[in-house]
C-alpha cells in the first residue's frame, strides 16, 4: 500500500500555487534587449532631434546678434564677437523721444486696446457657449470669417471714415479700432476655452440665487483662467507687433508707437545705426517678455474645480 499511495502521489497535478511560483530561471531578466528600440526608431529619433538643433538655431542666430550688436557701436549685419564691450548705444537711445515716449505710448495703445478685446470677447463667447439661437451658426462663421481677413484690405475705408468723423491722430480712437479688428480671433479663441468649463458648475451657482453676470464672473472666469491667459498674449503680442494701423490711424509724433518709432528710427539719414537698433530692440520686446512671465503663471491651472462636478 505504501507504494501504491508513493505512485498516485507522484501522478497527482501539482498545486496551482506551486505551478505558478517563479523559479531562478523566470525570474531573471532578459538580456540583450535595450529599451525596444530598433533601428528604425533610432534613426528616426537621430533625426528629429537634428531638425529640433536646426530650428533652434536659426532662432538662436537673430537673437545672439541683437544681444551682441546692441553692445557693439560699430555694429554691422553680421554677427561678430565685438572688439570693445561699451554702453554707447543704449546711452544714446536713452531719452524720451526716442525710447521712453514710443514705448509709453505703445503700453497706452495695446494695452487699452487688449482691455477692449478681452472685455468684448468674453460676454461675446458666453452666449456662443452657452445659449442656441437661430443666427448661432452663420454668426460664428462670419467671426470664423473675420479672423481670416487682412487689415490691409479694409484700411483705406477704414481711413476715410476716421477722417469723416475727425478721429484721425486720435489715440482713442486708434485704441477701439485696433480692439475692433483683434475681437474676432479672441472670440474664437475663448469661446474655445469656455466650452470647456462645465455648465453643472453654473447650474449648481444659479440654484444658490447668483445671476448671470456673477456666475460668468465669479465662477466661468476662475476657472478658464489659463484660457484668458493664452488670449491675453496673443491679442497683446499680435497688437504689439501692429505697424500698418497705427501707421494709418496716428500722425503725430507725440502719438506714434515703438512699432512705428522703430522703422522711422532705422532709416534715419539714409544709414542704419545697427548697434542704437539693436539696443532699442531689446527695450521693444522687454514688455512682450514680462507680460510672459506674468500671465504664464496661470498657464495649465483654472480648470481644477471642474472635478466638483463628478461623483
Amino acid at each position: 500500500m505504501t507504494s501504491t499511495a508513493a505512485a498516485d502521489a507522484a501522478s497527482a497535478p501539482a498545486s496551482p500555487s506551486a505551478a505558478s511560483a517563479p523559479g531562478p530561471a523566470t525570474a531573471r531578466p532578459r538580456r540583450g534587449h535595450k529599451g525596444g528600440k530598433g533601428p528604425r526608431e533610432r534613426t528616426a529619433e537621430l533625426a528629429s532631434s537634428l531638425a529640433m538643433i536646426v530650428i533652434g538655431v536659426a532662432f538662436l542666430i537673430p537673437l545672439l546678434w541683437v544681444v551682441l550688436a546692441s553692445f557693439n557701436e560699430s555694429a554691422t549685419l553680421s554677427v561678430s564677437w565685438p572688439e570693445k564691450w561699451s554702453l554707447g548705444n543704449f546711452r544714446a537711445i536713452w531719452n524720451t523721444e526716442t525710447t521712453f515716449r514710443p514705448l509709453g505710448n505703445s503700453l497706452l495703445l495695446c494695452g487699452g486696446a487688449t482691455i477692449v478685446t478681452m472685455v468684448a470677447a468674453v460676454l461675446c463667447a458666453y452666449p456662443f457657449s452657452r445659449y442656441r439661437f437661430a443666427a448661432k451658426r452663420p454668426l460664428l462663421l462670419t467671426v470664423i470669417f473675420a479672423t481670416g481677413l487682412p487689415i490691409t484690405a479694409i484700411m483705406i475705408p477704414v481711413y476715410s471714415l476716421f477722417v469723416q468723423v475727425n478721429l484721425i491722430d486720435s489715440m482713442f480712437g486708434a485704441i477701439l479700432f485696433l480692439g475692433a479688428s483683434s475681437l474676432p480671433y479672441a472670440i474664437f479663441l475663448t469661446k474655445g476655452f469656455m466650452d470647456s468649463v462645465p455648465v453643472e458648475i453654473e447650474e449648481s451657482a444659479w440654484t444658490e440665487g447668483a445671476g448671470v453676470l456673477r456666475t460668468l464672473w465669479s465662477v466661468v472666469l476662475p476657472l478658464m483662467r489659463s484660457g484668458l491667459s493664452v488670449a491675453t498674449i496673443f491679442t497683446f503680442v499680435g497688437m504689439w507687433g501692429n505697424f500698418f494701423v497705427p501707421f494709418m490711424l496716428l500722425l503725430s509724433p507725440d502719438h506714434l508707437p515703438a512699432a512705428v518709432t522703430l522703422y522711422t528710427f532705422s532709416s534715419q539719414y539714409g544709414q542704419v545705426a545697427y548697434g542704437q537698433l539693436a539696443a532699442f530692440s531689446i527695450f521693444y520686446s522687454l514688455p512682450v517678455v514680462a507680460l510672459y512671465l506674468i500671465m504664464g503663471r496661470s498657464l495649465g491651472t483654472g480648470f481644477a474645480a471642474a472635478g466638483g462636478v463628478k461623483g
